[in-house]
């Protein structure tokens, strides 16, 4: 948990994803453009929050694995195949040296359509419609809750997510400055919309 922000959305045919943009250690700011939604495939993407040594190191080494796996069978793994190899790579990890990040798993698969997982550093898995991590999730979740419905729009999930990201910043201290919002669907993964300062 920090001043990471990321939530998430499940609708009908697509998964949208919010996160900042702030790349901050303790107190500092070291920059404001970093992507924290990270692809895994065309259709797949990672929210990572934590310590950016344990992020970026686990979600390679995750990606690097799915990409292996997708080479050796020749064909890719679905979103609940890499939620679980990503939560039983964090179980194995909390016993030997943990990775400090939380993260949300978006993706879109042909057989199922739209998917969202929520796991945490201590490989807790859950398949969720909406959900997020970080101080900011405070304020928003019981709201996406109350918003929610499961034949949601883009467009109505899109003001929910602009929605969330102005209560971060009217409620929260430390609210960070700048957004992106992305798109999971059966075109791939696309954004949709940023907010700066």
């Amino acid at each position: 948990m920090g001043t990471d922000y990321f939530m998430g959305i499940k609708g009908r045919d697509f998964v949208m994803v919010c996160a900042d943009t702030c790349a901050s250690h303790s107190i500092i700011s070291i920059k404001k453009d970093e992507d924290k939604i990270v692809p895994i495939d065309d259709h797949k993407v990672f929210c990572l929050s934590g310590e950016a040594g344990d992020r970026v190191n686990f979600s390679e080494y995750v990606i690097a694995n799915t990409k292996l796996y997708a080479l050796r069978n020749g064909t890719k793994l679905s979103t609940k195949s890499v939620a679980h190899f990503t939560r039983g790579e964090l179980a194995t990890a909390l016993r030997k040296g943990p990775y400090h990040c939380n993260l949300l798993l978006a993706g879109w698969d042909e057989a199922t359509g739209p998917s969202l997982y929520w796991m945490d550093y201590l490989a807790t898995l859950n398949k969720i419609n909406t959900g997020g991590t970080g101080y900011g999730s405070y304020f928003v979740l019981s709201m996406f809750d109350q918003l929610w419905r499961p034949d949601v729009t883009e467009a109505e999930a899109l003001d929910m997510m602009l929605k969330g990201i102005a209560e971060v910043k009217q409620r929260l201290v430390v609210a960070p400055s700048a957004y992106v919002i992305k798109v999971i669907d059966k075109d791939g993964i696309r954004t949709v919309h940023t907010v700066q300062g």
